[in-house]
């Protein structure tokens, strides 16, 4: 399924949906939490991994905040809806519009997220 990317500058950001980028492999564990598969890439990956017995592929584990929002990032909700159903899973968090904004600019600064429209 090919996604169409969001491109104007202003608009707001509680609007915007995001998604998994395609090729970003995880699994979710029956506790409900989600572990992502990271290719370890690039010369200096493969020197590592050569020199240093690195993995190919790093497992990163989310932590309970992590893989509730990854778990909500289905192309369809907003990052308003996010925070929403964020702030209801974890009601004693102070400032969770701050955190799930910023998680997210994490991820897409990772490449593990894109914006839709």
């Amino acid at each position: 399924m090919r996604r169409a990317k969001v491109s104007a500058e202003n608009q707001n950001y509680m609007d915007l949906v995001f998604a998994a980028k395609d090729g970003i492999h995880f699994c979710v564990s029956e506790e409900g939490g989600v572990t992502v598969d990271m290719e370890n890439t690039g010369f200096y990956n493969r020197l590592a991994q050569k020199l240093f017995h690195r993995p190919k592929t790093s497992h990163i584990a989310l932590d309970a905040y992590g893989s509730t929002l990854w778990r909500l990032l289905d192309g369809q909700r907003s990052v308003y809806e996010m925070v929403l159903s964020m702030q209801e899973a974890f009601p004693d968090e102070p400032d969770m519009t701050k955190r799930v904004i910023s998680f997210l600019g994490q991820l897409e600064r990772l490449g593990w997220v894109e914006r839709l429209k």
